[in-house]
């Protein structure tokens, strides 16, 4: 590993953490030649995931970009990232238990949907807008009527 400050490539490591469960090991690295202290990460090199999306272009599955739609469902919600992370960690773990490499958009938004709406219903909806294409008011009124049936039975 070379350090990004002077390129020299003779370090050492400080400290080393398991980071997300143990998927990743976090390294503190300090540079035998300037001094400086970086830090690397470290994960087991899987075959990528292929996302192939509605309109049939495929992409690697990007952790990012879920947690940005996530994100972006939760903005101004009392949703702690932590939370959103933990879902995005179980959805990649899940990802990565399967056999088969490629996945529809519409599998990973199931995957997460439904954690989303046990999170913050406002987030769900935001999320479901977008995930389920509404184009209207009534896909809107729809999805909420189904929101409160199931809230009904859970509190049944």
């Amino acid at each position: 590993m070379n350090c990004p400050f002077c390129g020299d490539s003779d370090n050492r490591v400080v400290d080393s953490r398991d980071v997300r469960s143990g998927l990743e090991v976090r390294r503190r690295r300090e540079c035998s030649e300037c001094g400086k202290r970086f830090t690397t990460y470290e994960r087991v090199d899987e075959l990528p995931t292929t996302v192939v999306k509605r309109d049939g272009r495929r992409e690697s599955f990007d952790r990012e970009k879920l947690l940005t739609g996530l994100l972006r469902a939760c903005e101004k919600r009392p949703v702690p990232r932590r939370d959103l992370v933990a879902i995005v960690d179980v959805a990649e773990s899940n990802l990565a238990a399967r056999d088969v490499r490629e996945i529809s958009t519409e599998e990973i938004g199931n995957m997460v949907i439904e954690e989303l709406r046990r999170l913050d219903q406002v987030a769900y909806v935001r999320f479901a807008s977008v995930y389920r294409r509404f184009e209207d008011v009534n896909q809107f009124m729809d999805e909420l009527k189904h929101l409160l049936i199931k809230e009904k039975k859970t509190d049944s």
